[in-house]
C-alpha cells in the first residue's frame, strides 16, 4: 500500500492494509485449505512463493503483515499457539545460556521455562519486576543471552520499563523479548522502546472473540536469529490451521476499538473500587497510586488495558466468594475477549504460585461498565 505511512494505524488496521484479494477482488481475505502446491511440466513452481502448507500459507500473510506494521517490525510470523511462539524464541538458544525473567509472569511460560532449562541445560533466574534494580542485579549477575519480559506484568500489574530494559539487555549484549499481549500494539509498541522481539498470544486482544489459540511473534530486524525462529517454526510445524488463521485476521480488524473500550471500562472500575473497604486493593497501572504509573504513562499510549486485579481482605476463601457471587462477569481462565471474565487465579496456578491468594483477576470486555461495576459492587457487599 503505497500511502500506508500517511494513514493511521486504526486505518490500516481495520481496512489489513488493505489486502484486496488478487485474483477475486474480494475484500475480504480467502482462506486457503491447500497442504500442497503444484508444479509445472518443468517441474518449477507455479508461484514460487508457495510449496508446502507448513509455513507457506497465503492465509498466514495478511495477519503477519498487520502485526509487523501495528508494532513498528520489520516482519511477523504467525504460530499455533502464544506457547509455541515463545518455544520457537527459546528453542534457538545453545545450552549453557542464560535467561533472565519475572518472577511474575505468565503461569504456563514460567512452568515450562523451569523445566525446559533444566533438561536443554539452560541456566533461569528469575526477578522480582516490584523491586527497583531487580533487572539489573540479576543481569549482572551471570553472562545473560536473552531476557524476557512482560510489562504490565501478569496478574499483579507490576510495570517494567521497557527502555530501561533494552539498555540494560543491549549493555551486555542480550536479546530483549517482550511479551506484549496485554497492552498490544494499541497501547505499547515495544520495538519502539527498543525491545528486539515482541510476542503476543493472539488467542487474547489480537483475536478477542475466545474462539482462536494462536500466537504471533514480531520482530525489529530481519537478522540471523530472526532466520533460526523462522527455521523452528517450520521444522517444528508450530502453524494455525488455514480457517484459524483467517478467524484471526478478521478478529484483528476490531482491536483498536476493543482494547480502547476495555481500557476506558477497567480505569472506571479500578477507580470505583480503589479504597473499597472490601478490599486492600485495587492493582491497575492507570491508577496514580499505583507503584509504576508514571512508568506506564510513558510507554502506554492511549490507556493502560483491559485487565486489573483486586487483592481481597480475608484471603483466599472470601475471594472464592466474590467469584461465586458474580452474575455479569463470567468465571472462566482467559483474558482479552469481549465478554469480561472473573478467576481466582491461586486456585488455577496451584501450590507454589507467587500469587497472593487472596487475588481476584479481571479481564474487562465491551460491556456496559455501569452493569460490571453493579455486578462487583453486589459481590463485594
Amino acid at each position: 500500500m503505497g500511502n500506508s505511512g500517511k494513514l493511521a494505524p486504526e486505518t490500516l488496521n481495520a481496512q489489513a492494509l488493505r489486502q484486496i484479494d488478487a485474483q477475486t477482488g474480494g475484500l475480504t481475505p480467502g482462506i486457503f485449505p491447500s497442504t500442497t502446491y503444484v508444479r509445472d511440466r518443468d517441474y518449477e513452481l507455479i508461484n514460487p512463493d508457495h510449496s508446502y502448507g507448513r509455513d507457506e500459507n497465503p492465509g498466514f500473510v495478511v495477519a503477519e503483515k498487520v502485526l509487523a506494521e501495528l508494532e513498528a517490525g520489520a516482519a511477523g510470523l504467525l504460530f499455533s499457539s502464544g506457547m509455541s511462539a515463545a518455544m520457537a524464541i527459546v528453542q534457538t538458544l545453545k545450552p549453557g545460556d542464560r535467561i533472565v525473567a519475572p518472577k511474575i509472569m505468565y503461569w504456563g511460560l514460567r512452568k515450562w521455562l523451569v523445566v525446559f532449562c533444566e533438561q536443554w541445560g539452560l541456566e533461569l533466574d528469575l526477578f522480582d519486576p516490584s523491586e527497583p534494580d531487580a533487572l539489573v542485579r540479576t543481569v549482572e549477575q551471570g553472562e545473560t543471552r536473552l531476557v524476557w519480559m512482560e510489562s504490565p506484568c501478569n496478574p499483579t500489574w507490576d510495570v517494567i520499563d521497557i527502555s530501561a530494559a533494552a539498555d540494560v539487555a543491549r549493555g551486555v549484549g542480550a536479546t530483549l523479548v517482550v511479551d506484549s499481549t496485554i497492552p498490544t500494539p494499541v497501547l505499547t509498541q515495544p520495538i519502539r522502546h527498543g525491545a528486539d522481539l515482541v510476542v503476543h498470544s493472539a488467542t487474547k486482544y489480537l483475536n478477542g472473540h475466545c474462539d482462536v489459540v494462536a500466537g504471533a511473534v514480531v520482530t525489529a530486524r530481519e537478522d540471523e536469529l530472526w532466520e533460526r525462529i523462522s527455521r523452528v517454526r517450520l521444522q517444528g510445524g508450530a502453524v494455525l490451521g488455514s480457517f484459524e488463521a483467517w478467524l484471526l485476521q478478521r478478529g484483528l480488524r476490531t482491536l483498536f476499538l476493543r482494547v480502547r473500550k476495555a481500557s476506558e471500562s477497567a480505569l472506571a472500575i479500578a477507580r470505583r473500587f480503589d479504597g473499597h473497604p472490601a478490599l486492600k486493593t485495587v492493582l491497575y497501572p492507570g491508577l496514580p497510586s499505583h507503584p509504576g504509573h508514571e512508568i506506564a504513562k510513558r510507554q502506554m499510549d492511549g490507556g493502560f488495558g483491559g485487565m486489573l486485579s483486586l487483592r481481597v481482605k480475608g484471603g483466599a476463601e472470601r475471594a472464592l466468594e466474590i467469584v461465586k457471587r458474580c452474575q455479569v462477569f463470567t468465571r472462566a481462565t482467559s483474558l482479552g475477549g469481549v465478554e469480561s471474565l472473573i478467576e481466582h487465579r491461586y486456585s488455577i496456578e496451584g501450590a507454589g504460585s507467587p500469587i497472593p491468594a487472596d487475588l481476584i483477576r479481571l479481564s474487562i470486555g465491551i460491556e456496559s461498565v455501569d452493569d460490571l461495576i453493579s455486578d462487583l459492587e453486589l459481590a463485594l457487599a
